[in-house]
């Protein structure tokens, strides 16, 4: 690493500024927002905020250079993973950087693009682009891409579209073209109590949800057996996954009630729909008739928590050549973390791929750190858009 590296570097203190704030996904990210607003409205650039319901969270959207074209867009997440139980070296919310490397909370994930892409904002503006670079941040990614539907349903109102979609992930700034969809779900299951000596003549609500999960715990040994597979993911077949249990008071009370969060991470070419209807068609035809007729009301109720949906460019797609020949890079990949870059590609119809600083193993962990090795990696990567933008448009 060149000794000058730090010197080299332009996002530095804006990395530092995002991270400062606690932006975890239970608490508001207003503040942040503001920041970034304010910093871009001193550069003249106005910016567009879709609220939660309950105006306690913002997406920002903003457009340097001309409304009117298509552009590219720069998409990211301003929420990050709690802190709690983790033991860190240093402050997770205020930058430390040692050894070549940034220490805090989203420094990898994905904190450092976001600032990188406003590090270079007033580059973009003074270059007077003819092809906008279209921002889009949003809130509560990391609890089920809840933010983006806003971004998705503004977008889908719009006179002009991006033209593309460049997700910031953490991808050690190598090109991703696909990610698995994600479908999570939380069961309630419904029982009746009674004293454990007579528990033949009550519904058990815990040994119901174990024959729903172990019914789920066969379906994933199936995906993994049979397949359908694509060996460009590191687990190449889809999964299924109960994460979450609740239920019961005591031994000697069968209990009523429990609840279990389980999740499918689905190939792209898979209809994660039918995985869901697949397991709902067992819990009804199989388990809820037997729960019946013994107490009528009992049963299982589902309340989705995320749905995501699966990224799946074709190598040969204009977002994919474009973007490879930014990063100077003729390889592409896939990832099974989940993005917003589904959502983009499949609700908002934008084409979309996977390119950001620091790499997925160093996100969600204590002492999360990103390279300054990446940050340069990705600051190179903003100028030659600059360049490749300033030539005409994509």
């Amino acid at each position: 690493m060149p000794s000058n590296l730090t010197d080299s570097l332009i996002s530095l203190d804006l990395i530092e500024s995002l991270i400062k704030f606690d932006t975890t996904s239970r608490e508001s990210n207003l503040e942040l927002i503001a920041f970034v607003q304010d910093y871009l409205g001193k550069l003249g650039v106005d910016c567009q905020l879709i609220h939660n319901d309950d105006k306690q969270k913002a997406n920002l959207y903003a457009t340097l250079g001309p409304k009117d074209k298509s552009g590219v867009m720069l998409s990211g997440h301003t929420d990050v993973v709690p802190v709690d139980g983790q033991v860190w070296a240093t402050d997770p919310f205020s930058v430390k950087r040692s050894d070549g490397k940034l220490f805090g909370r989203g420094t990898s994930d994905m904190k450092s693009f976001i600032a990188i892409v406003l590090a270079y904002a007033p580059e973009i503006l003074r270059r007077n682009l003819s092809t906008p670079i279209h921002l889009a941040f949003s809130y509560d990614e990391e609890i089920g891409c809840i933010g983006a539907h806003g971004l998705v349903d503004m977008l889908n109102g719009a006179p002009v579209k991006p033209a593309m979609c460049i997700v910031g992930e953490p991808t050690s700034m190598k090109v991703m073209i696909a990610h698995k969809g994600k479908l999570s779900y939380r069961a309630t299951v419904r029982g009746f109590e009674c004293h454990s000596s007579l528990a033949p003549t009550s519904v058990n609500a815990v040994e119901y949800a174990a024959e729903a999960i172990t019914y789920l715990k066969n379906m994933a040994r199936r995906f993994a057996a049979e397949g359908p597979f694509d060996d460009d993911f590191d687990i190449c077949h889809t999964t299924v996954h109960t994460g979450v249990i609740h239920g019961g008071a005591a031994l000697n009370i069968v209990p009523k009630d429990c609840t279990f969060d389980f999740e499918f991470r689905h190939l792209p070419s898979v209809d994660g729909a039918a995985l869901f209807e697949e397991f709902r068609n067992y819990v009804t035809t199989t388990l809820e008739p037997e729960m019946q007729a013994l107490i009528p009301d009992t049963g299982f109720d589902f309340h989705p928590l995320s749905l995501i949906p699966g990224l799946d460019a074709r190598a040969d797609e204009d977002v994919v050549t474009f973007v490879k020949s930014i990063a100077e890079q003729n390889e592409h990949g896939k990832v099974a973390f989940g993005t917003e870059a589904g959502l983009f590609q499949k609700q908002a119809g934008i084409p979309t791929v996977i390119c950001g600083p620091g790499n997925i193993e160093q996100a969600h962990k204590p002492d999360e750190f990103v390279t300054l090795e990446q940050i340069a990696l990705c600051e190179k990567f903003m100028q030659r858009l600059i360049e490749r933008l300033a030539d005409g448009p994509v």
